[in-house]
């Protein structure tokens, strides 16, 4: 592969055609169903992928093969197939379903309000996912052009990441044998650490969440008759996530979220933190005075990619400030969200925080916590050479700096089960959300020059890949 003439190959197709869809692609509204019911109806994902299936078409890649496949009750999914110079498979995965608008976005920008400047294209969507089919076929197309070969290409575009993905499995049922047996998975939905190289991510956390809620008299108290004989509940809270949570360093107490942290994990992230250094915790925006719970780089990356964690993210049963009397209320209801080590079982962690906070209660209060489907973490199988040298000469010739791997706090459910579906697979899970990017809230943005740089490294690992067995 001439590595110069894909990189222009690459930044004119950006320039001319891909950068001009997503602009059009930011306007669309298209919501995941989570958050627009009548998404069907309203009719903005059939747009988007309307948008989508023409400019697919105009690229002309030789043997391509589109069919937008769409079960009643469920969001569309588009199949592709490229045929490929072997039998080996490589399956390429994006969304094309975006969060909802959220609000915060500064006052020239928006989130149907596609906006450039600085080098990058603001708006909803972009960046988190719809430049995964521009890139994909891009990628692919430069390899046609070029004359390098590749295995079969499949790619898979999906409606409804962004609601935890529950018409994937269906779907990657239904095309098991279409699909085949892909030994490498290249995934763009992820992020990047910075924009100076490519990050590839290696783990995803998983979630187990709930409402924990607690009741101790059946209606509200005169504060001044009631407080000292009657405990308040805002107090047995505080008692009862003491139990899961060290209220001093912040440790999860349960054992079983305890879980070890593979080796090669770690010496990735002694390389992620020698790269970035304190950036891995100063771009955060804390208020003046404040900072992280470490400042240890190492620490900060293990605590947000491995460890476990607590967050409460929602509370009831408290009045605004503006309509609180002098009343001991009779509940309190939060909502809990415990991230999870990637290698953790989500239903046993579920229900050992569930026995721990309801053994018993203090002062005999009621309480309870009804919890969420719990989501499961992933672990990429262990990096072999080929792919690992791969990623590296990719870096370097797209970005000039050496790949780094990275494991993200969040979760993205389809990956467990994707690695699942496909055991024996390798996965490139890489993307262009990076620092202050802020997927899913206001002002996001798409690094256009990071979107044409990563496009020529999915290029060049889809190449090596073809030539693994004289890597290794």
């Amino acid at each position: 592969m001439n590595t110069e003439s894909t990189r222009k190959f690459i930044t004119d197709t950006w320039d001319e055609s891909i950068i001009p869809e997503l602009v059009e692609y930011i306007r669309i509204p298209n919501q995941s169903p989570d958050f627009d019911a009548d998404w069907k109806a309203n009719g903005h994902m059939d747009q988007a992928a309307d948008l989508l299936e023409k400019w697919i078409h105009a690229q002309e890649i030789p043997g391509l093969t589109l069919e937008r496949i769409e079960v009643e009750g469920r969001t569309p999914l588009l199949f592709m197939e490229i045929p490929g110079d072997n039998d080996d498979t490589v399956l390429l995965y994006g969304h094309f379903d975006k969060q909802p608008p959220m609000v915060g976005w500064d006052d020239d920008l928006g989130p149907w309000k596609p906006v450039i400047k600085d080098g990058k294209l603001y708006g909803r969507g972009g960046a988190d996912d719809g430049y995964s089919t521009f890139a994909s076929l891009t990628a692919l197309k430069a390899l046609k052009r070029e004359g390098v070969p590749h295995a079969r290409c499949v790619v898979i575009i999906e409606g409804c990441e962004e609601s935890g993905s529950p018409d994937l499995p269906f779907y990657i049922d239904q095309l098991r044998d279409r699909i085949g047996e892909p030994s490498l998975v290249v995934c763009l939905d992820s992020g990047c650490a910075n924009y100076d190289q490519m990050w590839s991510t290696t783990s995803l956390r998983g979630m187990a969440a709930g409402n924990l809620s607690v009741s101790i008299v059946s209606e509200g108290l005169h504060s001044g008759e009631a407080t000292g004989a009657v405990p308040s509940t805002f107090r047995i809270l505080r008692h009862l996530l003491s139990r899961i949570e060290d209220p001093e360093t912040g440790e999860i107490l349960i054992p079983s979220l305890n879980l070890p942290i593979p080796e090669q994990r770690i010496e990735q992230v002694k390389a992620m933190a020698e790269a970035l250094g304190d950036s891995v915790w100063t771009h955060y925006p804390f208020v003046e005075g404040a900072g992280p719970v470490t400042k240890d780089p190492a620490d900060v990356i293990l605590n947000r990619t491995w460890r476990p964690t607590l967050a409460v993210t929602g509370i009831s049963g408290i009045p605004e400030l503006a309509n609180a009397g002098n009343v001991l209320r009779p509940n309190t209801t939060v909502k809990l969200s415990v991230r999870l080590p990637p290698t953790a079982d989500p239903q046993v962690a579920l229900q050992d925080i569930k026995e721990t906070l309801e053994k018993d209660p203090p002062y005999g209060a009621q309480v309870e916590f009804s919890f969420d489907a719990p989501c499961g973490g992933w672990n990429a199988p262990a990096l072999v050479p080929w792919l690992e040298k791969a990623a590296s000469k990719a870096s370097m010739e797209f970005f000039g700096k050496d790949a780094c791997y990275m494991g993200e706090g969040g979760s993205i459910p389809f990956m467990g089960m994707l690695g699942e579906k496909f055991p024996d697979a390798q996965f490139l899970i890489t993307g262009v959300l990076g620092p202050k990017s802020n997927a899913h809230g206001p002002n996001e943005f798409l690094h256009l020059e990071t979107g044409k740089r990563l496009t020529g490294c999915v290029a060049r690992v889809i190449a090596e890949h073809f030539n693994r067995s004289k890597a290794e």
